[in-house]
């Protein structure tokens, strides 16, 4: 099979050829797992797309599963086979990154809340769920950041206490200020039946770096660990359960959405995980994991990092560069045109041109591009 320049310049310039301008390095935790993903020559070491060599993963239902007394993980159901069901209607419609994790944990009069999830249907279940296992009510909701799949679910928590981050609030605040006087869910299978009005619930409670509650005998720890996905993550720390609600600081088995981030802070976010006294750790989306997991996503970012900052010393579009990356075993991990977004904002971060606000336009270009690169008759495909 005829190869294709990698790097898109001179017609007689390989894959080989351009990788190696920037040469090649171990994968840490990826090599040490036997998983071919290569950082010099993509077309001779890692599989392609149809080699059938790459890890298949799993699906996972719906559950809320005590982690210890009195707290509890509300997981989503996700994976490929929910992804293939309803990805081909809408991007957004019912992927995998609009079916956010929650968490609960028990008082002695009532409950709190660790995220509100994306929709009136989501944030429901997940109130049935919890009131139904406890007997209790939500008198106290944490957002970890600001994004709707996220806070769009607030309203169905009041009168509780809404904590959050500062810039959590902010933008919850400016995401309110934008809507319709009376606007509504729009009517959605699985997400809202048409008919409730959106409700204005910011934060009300704010921190910078740390604040702390008990919950019976459970402290849990809020805490800003830096700039990650946002500029205002903040996690839930449970300490005497090494148990930490990380939010969509930490992704499983989903590709993981720079969006308003910024990936080498990220990394610096994720080594601090890694060093904290924890051994469950429960994602903004995904399965339930552990450090190893955590591990396996700090790689993630390191390889895109290093493969798009070649592409773009060379002048390499950003849709192009997104299609033209192998990212080897996170290639079948769910929502793979991500990469589009994340590597918009590594370009960013190379141009020293970084800020909170993400760049739809743009990001709306290259992604047209990466899917006409990455169509089945361009013999280039997830």
């Amino acid at each position: 099979m005829k190869k294709r320049g990698v790097l898109g310049t001179a017609a007689s310039m390989t894959r080989r050829d351009a990788l190696r301008l920037g040469g090649g390095a171990g994968l840490g935790l990826v090599a040490a797992l036997g998983v071919p993903v290569s950082l010099v020559d993509a077309e001779a070491q890692a599989p392609s797309p149809a080699a059938g060599r790459r890890p298949s993963i799993p699906s996972w239902k719906t559950e809320l599963r005590q982690l210890a007394p009195g707290v509890y993980a509300y997981v989503q159901a996700g994976g490929p086979e929910m992804y293939r069901t309803f990805i081909p209607e809408s991007l957004n419609q019912f992927d995998n990154g609009s079916v956010s994790n929650a968490g609960v944990v028990v008082g002695e009069r009532d409950l709190l809340a660790i995220d509100a999830l994306a929709a009136p249907l989501h944030a429901k279940a997940f109130i049935a769920a919890a009131t139904n296992a406890t007997g209790k009510t939500f008198g106290r909701l944490v957002n970890t950041h600001h994004h709707g799949d996220h806070t769009n679910g607030n309203q169905f928590f009041l009168p509780a206490e809404i904590v959050s981050h500062e810039f959590c609030r902010e933008e919850v605040l400016r995401a309110i200020a934008s809507r319709e006087p009376g606007a509504t869910f729009g009517k959605r299978e699985f997400w809202a039946d048409g008919t409730e009005v959106r409700v204005a619930a910011p934060p009300v409670t704010t921190f910078p770096n740390k604040i702390s509650y008990l919950y019976g005998s459970t402290v849990v720890e809020l805490l800003f660990l830096g700039i990650g996905h946002t500029w205002g993550d903040i996690v839930a720390y449970l300490p005497q359960h090494r148990i930490l609600f990380a939010g969509d600081l930490t992704f499983n088995l989903v590709t993981p959405s720079v969006h308003n981030g910024h990936t080498t802070k990220w990394i610096e976010v994720l080594d601090t995980i890694m060093a904290m006294d924890v051994d469950t750790i429960v994602p903004g989306h995904g399965p339930i994991h552990g450090k190893k997991e955590v591990a396996v996503l700090r790689d993630y970012f390191v390889i895109l990092k290093r493969e798009a900052r070649k592409r773009f010393d060379v002048g390499m579009s950003i849709g192009r560069a997104a299609a033209d990356i192998d990212m080897g075993m996170y290639e079948v991990w769910t929502n793979p045109e991500r990469n589009v977004r994340n590597v918009l904002r590594l370009y960013d971060e190379f141009n020293d041109t970084i800020v909170p606000a993400f760049d739809s336009a743009r990001n709306n270009v290259a992604l047209e591009e990466y899917r006409t690169l990455r169509a089945p008759s361009s013999g280039r495909t997830r």
